[in-house]
């Protein structure tokens, strides 16, 4: 079957250019002794989690509880979540992992920690911990002048064991062009180097400093500071990053395909791709240089202008060869939540489809027990 003779919508997703995504981020890292540990909220997909393993990942990052069960069940041995967990019900849940694994937890408060270490002295088990550091996006974390004084609550939890420190420098995404992303790679390095430094000169033992994002992966991958580098939406890209800089329009292999349903106007298409594929995303930290919903690949003549649930607006700007009945790919502003609504996006080479991949991992793909 040719990709052309899919139904619309649909998720559409180039293998050769997933593979090279995967491939190119893994050999800068490993040629910089970097270990490399993807987050994998972007594409929620045990079978492109376990091409990441294969290609060299040291482990995973993972958004939810739902993601590292299911990773780990698909084989892979090592998790790091990056926010604190302090349901005591998602809790067990991991204590329960751990048997199966290696897992990794984050902390920037005492209250969650204190909480962690009264249940792994129930089972008499100790996990490893990062402490969080705020590099800037004032979501999570504690400021480096902070961290030393957190490290020393800490402490004296004795089924804890600080390993690190890690940041998420996603405030990235909220820069007004795509020369202000060395900016905030500068900073990043600058706020861990600072981190590290006091914490060791109080006496504590940091192993291991992560970061991550893609769009500052290629700045600091060879930076002497960071050991792990924990990039996501690499393995797709995306019109966020098209518009940072970081990629070109032939490195992102996930589009939205859809059909010409309607030219009401001279300078307008209807196209049966909506909000319900795209999202309303213009990033998730607001990003001043993205415009409209997506990007029509190969028609800079077209812009989409607007989403309704089932249906998007596409803007003609000057001359275009296409019309009704014609099928068109729109890169998303932004893939990581793109692929929350889908069960499957299709895998495809050249023109010809290849393989479905399971979107497995997408919202709560657990169902409690009741």
């Amino acid at each position: 079957m040719k990709t052309k003779e899919l139904s619309t919508p649909n998720f559409i997703l180039n293998l050769d250019v997933l593979e090279n995504n995967i491939k190119t981020v893994q050999e800068l890292s490993d040629k910089n002794k970097k270990e490399l540990w993807p987050m994998t909220k972007t594409h929620k997909s045990s079978a492109i989690a376990k091409m990441q393993i294969k290609y060299g990942a040291k482990g995973l990052l993972v958004g939810t509880v739902d993601e590292a069960e299911s990773f780990i069940k698909a084989g892979v041995k090592e998790i790091t979540f990056p926010y604190p967990i302090a349901n005591p019900v998602d809790i067990k849940r991991v204590i329960d992992l751990t048997k199966r694994g290696r897992v990794i937890l984050s902390f920037d408060n005492v209250e969650s920690a204190k909480i962690w270490n009264e249940m792994l002295v129930e089972v008499d088990s100790t996990l490893e911990y990062f402490i969080l550091i705020n590099s800037g996006l004032n979501r999570l974390g504690v400021l480096p002048e902070d961290c030393v004084w957190l490290a020393k609550k800490l402490s004296e939890f004795k089924n804890l064991k600080l390993i690190g420190i890690s940041t998420h420098p996603g405030h990235v995404y909220g820069i007004t062009s795509g020369s202000g992303v060395a900016e905030i790679s500068r900073q990043e390095i600058a706020t861990m180097s600072t981190a590290k430094n006091l914490l060791v000169e109080n006496g504590f033992e940091v192993d291991v400093v992560a970061s991550g994002s893609t769009p500052t992966f290629f700045d600091v991958v060879d930076d002497e500071a960071l050991d792990v580098l924990r990039p996501g939406n690499y393995v797709f890209y995306d019109n966020i990053q098209l518009s940072l800089d970081v990629c070109k329009e032939e490195d992102c292999s996930l589009t939205a395909l859809g059909t010409i349903i309607s030219r009401p106007s001279e300078n307008l298409f209807i196209v049966d791709v909506g909000s319900k594929c795209l999202g309303l995303d213009k990033g998730a930290h607001g990003s001043a240089l993205i415009t409209g919903f997506g990007r029509v690949k190969g028609h800079n003549e077209l812009s989409v202008i607007g989403l309704s649930e089932e249906v998007g607006k596409i803007q003609i700007e000057g001359d275009t060869d296409l019309s009704i009945g014609d099928k068109i790919e729109i890169i998303p502003n932004h893939s990581c939540s793109c692929l929350n609504m889908t069960s499957y996006v299709v895998g495809y080479r050249g023109d010809e489809v290849s393989e479905i991949i399971d979107i497995d991992v997408r919202g709560n793909s657990k169902k409690p027990v009741i």
